[in-house]
């Protein structure tokens, strides 16, 4: 692990908002990885959010699942708010990266953000939300890239399987890669399948405020990609496969259903490269997406190893 932590910084990692839905799967995931004992040395890391004893059950809870009763002992407690910018800093100054699990981000992203680079630290989060990301990446990446912090946003189930999978493939596929179509199977468990609050204010909210996200996107002043070889014919939203013989809907981002092992073993397994791989990412800081920052870097083997498999296959 990054000699950081131990020097100058107490945790590799800090989970922000680990009461929430999505930040009790987060602890999950990195309590396993640092039951792991990663070859570097041990991974360090913290809980943090508003309520000191919301964080204590949180933590007696997951003790419980994983059997870890050394989690309730072990792991540290940070209180911070997100509306409180002094708690932020505080939280930012003891991490090398943080995990930042808070939504919808369009409301609650931002001091988050800016707390990390103003104090150093490195910023995850699994955000599907186009306006924030990009805003974002409009405000902050310069300032970002001058402090060498990374900012990378949507490292969960809506983006790295497509990022990172586009990647896989570009360098898998025999010829030119010109065209991607991507899909979801999803199977559910005998409670069924759920929505989530905070999913469904992001997805609201997103929709209702399109005509800012077209705005925004104008600044960026970025010209059409140009079209290499034929394009694919657009489907409906559902529509029969041939290839796999069952009806199928186009892969619109996640599901709450999956948030539960893939999603964040995918954000988890970001925070660990960025903490072992600094050398491989993007020039010294700044706000990337996962296959921009990650691109050079072994995450898809380290996904690989922890469930989440990319592979190639021919059909005739």
């Amino acid at each position: 692990m990054a000699a950081a932590a131990t020097s100058r910084r107490p945790y590799h990692i800090i989970v922000f908002g680990a009461t929430g839905f999505t930040g009790r799967f987060v602890v999950d995931e990195v309590a396993r990885c640092a039951a792991e004992k990663p070859a570097g040395g041990p991974l360090k890391w913290a809980v943090a959010g508003r309520s000191r004893r919301r964080l204590e059950e949180t933590l007696e809870q997951a003790a419980e699942r994983l059997s870890m009763p050394e989690l309730r002992t072990d792991t540290e407690i940070i209180v911070a708010d997100v509306s409180i910018e002094e708690s932020l800093a505080v939280m930012c100054q003891q991490g090398v990266v943080v995990l930042n699990c808070v939504g919808p981000y369009r409301f609650y992203g931002e001091p988050v953000v800016k707390a990390c680079i103003e104090n150093g630290a490195h910023y995850v989060d699994i955000s599907g939300e186009p306006q924030f990301l990009e805003r974002m990446q409009l405000e902050y990446h310069t300032k970002a890239s001058d402090k060498g912090v990374y900012v990378i946003g949507s490292c969960g189930f809506d983006s790295i399987p497509a990022d990172l999978g586009i990647l896989y493939t570009r360098r898998h596929f025999k010829g030119t890669l010109t065209a991607v179509e991507s899909f979801l199977n999803i199977s559910s468990g005998p409670e069924g399948l759920c929505g989530h609050d905070a999913t469904w204010q992001s997805a609201v909210y997103g929709f209702a405020d399109s005509g800012s996200l077209r705005q925004l996107r104008r600044k960026f002043g970025h010209k059409p990609l140009p079209v290499v070889g034929a394009k694919v014919q657009k489907r409906g939203f559902v529509f029969f496969s041939k290839e796999i013989e069952q009806y199928v809907i186009p892969f619109i981002g996640s599901d709450p259903s999956v948030v539960k092992r893939t999603q964040l073993s995918t954000m988890v397994q970001s925070a660990v490269t960025l903490l072992n791989e600094l050398h491989s990412l993007p020039r010294r800081g700044g706000v990337y997406t996962p296959g921009a920052a990650f691109y050079k870097t072994s995450l898809i083997d380290r996904l690989h190893n922890h469930g989440i498999k990319f592979s190639v296959r021919d059909h005739q």
